[in-house]
């Protein structure tokens, strides 16, 4: 009988929890071991687990939206600022603040900061995503 350890592994990947439980009951009674000396392996994937779920909530956000969500009263200084941050001709400035449309993506946390301050110190209200 040949070993194909990449079978096993891919056959294992498809099986749900229940499936798993189930296989390790049957090997837990076919081997003869107890609970105790099998629950340190499934401990250890479990704190696996764990600590990359909590690397993922550590790992903190390196790229930024600045959306306007309101021209506010001052739509004119707003458009000015827009323009400024963007370079966008008059009518599409314009129109992005009347649509209150993205002015910048994919840009650092300073920058989004610095941009939201200039929109709002003109009268938007900006949001940073």
């Amino acid at each position: 009988m040949a070993f194909d350890k990449d079978a096993i592994v891919e056959q294992l990947s498809g099986l749900t929890v229940l499936e798993l439980v189930d296989l390790v009951e049957a090997l837990k009674d076919k081997w003869g071991v107890e609970a105790a000396a099998a629950m340190p392996m499934g401990a250890m994937m479990m704190q696996a687990g764990a600590g990359a779920a909590a690397a993922e909530e550590v790992e903190e956000k390196t790229e930024f939206t600045v959306t306007i969500k309101s021209p506010g009263d001052k739509k004119l200084q707003v458009i000015k600022e827009v323009r400024a941050i963007t370079s966008l001709g008059l009518k599409e400035a314009k129109e992005l603040v009347e649509s209150g449309g993205v002015v910048r993506e994919d840009i650092g946390k300073d920058e989004a900061d610095e941009i939201r301050e200039k929109l709002e110190a003109a009268g938007a209200t900006v949001e940073v995503s």
